[in-house]
């Protein structure tokens, strides 16, 4: 196939969208791929379209592979399905709401697991029918508050998504491990630099959980591991080994005193160190007692929270918002200080928060047995010494600290170090969470029913194209992945001559005849216009047909290493054909 320039529906840019912060983001619109429409929508440009119809194509093969059959649901979705689960409510404000002319309520689906779940109860109904698994390549909808950066973060994207559905635990984990390489598969065939990370399942619920990330330091999850090791995690699903319990019987008695103008760590620290009392306190011997709001999917109704941590960390928001999903959290407004006067502000400790049911968790290294500098629950005043199960007993415990660069990995293997990703993929073993709302049973092989268990697999379609762009481009332009690249060649015709065009069409003919995919650059443009599109949009090889020609020769470009090699006309063909098949 032949694609001509001069023909296509393309206007490269020469300078950045002014919204835009990331090198996908700029790059797509200053190539022609895409195109705003509204805050968080994109329209696929015409070489958009076919890299994201490649990545569909490279998606489905592997998915096939496996033996998963496509089928298509709707994006306009009915409320009950989403209201049996818990869904409707707990989505919040991410989910599309709308009403038809009846004033039925219906949503644009973010995910589709009811749809999946009822329609294999309503089909199948026997162990013979099982393992079965189907998916569908369908656009989702999350009403993001923020959508940000291009098409990494949008209110409307497409997604891969597919279902196992097996008869026990050992089936799903199987069809978990099958889901796993196929997508090692898919990533590695696209030419990505990834990383799989256990992850906490959130909406999705389940047990075993997994995302692959594509490394980038413009990626919105940061993950740790542990370079010793290999383990690697989201920060929301570190947990903290916690350290062994003390004695209380040794620890001396809890003794308040005055702190005045200390309503910070750093300050009540200096202070410490400076009253005389024969020993050096750091940060991390005090309890920082921080105070959030929860409120339940569909509840009206918030309570209170505290949140005792290591004064030497932060409380990070993704892993508290993680650790009490699916309940909302919101920070206290002035108003909540006033309705509740025992939280004094900067010296809020354990024992008014225990007096007045206000529920306490704590970090996992407050064990019993440590002793701690915290709130005494009066302006000015600390109370030094307070042991964890003899002053005071919490309600339990949350992952909810900061993570940091040199933290023990969780397996012990050695210290932990940060890096950024972009998610491109979550594989869940979602278990019998929606066959219990649904009522999902088979006929076993000894004639009793037997509750089907589910997996679910994402992959982010439209998400990989800004992915591999943030990965493969330099300050020319885009470097596409063969695998994906919206033609095979970009054959350039440097000069307005016709016997320049002619001996063009004629390789790009050939070419074509080839099975090659080709752009053609007829255009009557310049030379230095038509080499900055050619490296601006990206095709991993570049034909040139320029002066060489009056010699025999025409040159061959490797968008990715730069390297140019001149190639005899009559031997330019099987040249490339090789390329482009190796």
């Amino acid at each position: 196939m032949i694609t001509r320039m001069s023909s296509l529906f393309l206007r490269t840019l020469r300078e950045d969208p002014a919204d835009a912060e990331v090198p996908s983001h700029k790059l797509l619109v200053r190539a022609g791929y895409v195109r705003r429409v509204a805050p968080g929508g994109y329209a696929w440009l015409p070489l958009g379209l076919r890299v994201l119809r490649n990545i569909e194509r490279v998606v489905r093969e592997e998915m096939e592979a496996i033996g998963a059959q496509e089928i298509q649901f709707p994006a306009l979705l009915p409320r009950d399905p989403y209201e049996r689960s818990g869904r409707w409510t707990e989505y919040g404000p991410l989910l599309f709401r709308i009403k038809d002319r009846k004033g039925a309520d219906f949503l644009l689906g973010p995910t589709h697991e009811e749809l999946f779940a009822l329609t294999v109860k309503g089909e199948y109904n026997s162990y013979k029918d099982f393992p079965v698994t189907l998916y569908q390549i369908q656009t989702k909808y999350r009403d993001e508050e923020r959508p940000r950066a291009g098409i990494l973060r949008t209110r409307e994207f497409l997604m891969k998504d597919s279902y196992s559905f097996d008869i026990d635990d050992e089936g799903l984990s199987h069809s978990y491990q099958q889901h796993r390489e196929a997508y090692i598969k898919i990533f590695e065939r696209l030419g990505l630099r990834y990383v799989i990370v256990s992850a906490v399942s959130g909406a999705m619920g389940g047990s075993a959980s997994e995302e692959f990330l594509a490394e980038s330091e413009t990626g919105e999850d940061t993950f740790v591991r542990c370079l010793e090791s290999g383990f690697a995690a989201n920060v929301e699903a570190i947990t903290t080994t916690p350290p062994p319990e003390q004695s209380i019987e040794d620890k001396p008695a809890a003794t308040v005193h005055l702190t005045p103008a200390t309503p910070t760590i750093a300050t009540l620290v200096d202070h410490l160190n400076g009253a005389g009392l024969g020993r050096t306190f750091t940060a991390a011997d005090t309890l920082k007692n921080v105070l959030v709001k929860t409120r339940a999917p569909g509840s009206t109704e918030w309570e209170l929270l505290a949140i005792g941590v290591p004064g030497d960390r932060e409380v990070d928001a993704k892993r508290l918002e993680a650790a009490l999903y699916p309940s909302e959290v919101a920070l206290l407004e002035e108003s909540d200080f006033l309705a509740h006067p025992f939280l004094v502000k900067g010296y809020i400790g354990p024992g008014a928060l225990l007096a007045n049911d206000v529920r306490y968790l704590v970090d996992p290294r407050v064990v019993r047995g440590t002793a701690w500098v915290t709130g005494a629950d009066k302006a000015d005043h600390h109370v030094v010494d307070l042991v964890c199960g003899r002053d005071f007993t919490p309600d339990g415990t949350i992952e909810a600290a900061e993570v940091r660069v040199g933290d023990p990995s969780p397996d012990g293997a050695g210290a932990l170090v940060a890096a950024r990703g972009i998610e491109i993929g979550h594989i869940f073993q979602l278990g019998r969470k929606f066959a219990d709302v649904f009522g999902i049973d088979a006929l076993g092989r000894d004639g009793k029913p037997v509750r089907i268990t589910m997996g679910s697999y994402g992959v982010g379609v439209s998400r990989l194209v800004a992915s591999i762009a943030e990965q493969s481009h330099d300050d020319r332009g885009l470097i596409w992945p063969r695998a994906m690249a919206p033609a095979d060649v970009h054959v350039v015709v440097a000069g307005k001559d016709e016997t320049l065009l002619a001996a063009g069409e004629r390789l790009a003919s050939e070419l074509s005849a080839q099975g090659v995919e080709v752009i053609l650059d007829d255009r009557k443009a310049s030379p230095g216009v038509k080499f900055a599109d050619a490296e601006l949009i990206g095709i991993p090889t570049i034909l040139v047909v320029g002066r060489g020609l009056a010699n025999g020769v025409v040159e061959i470009k490797d968008r990715r290493s730069g390297e140019r090699v001149e190639v005899a006309v009559d031997e330019v063909i099987a040249k490339l054909v090789e390329t482009v098949r190796s």
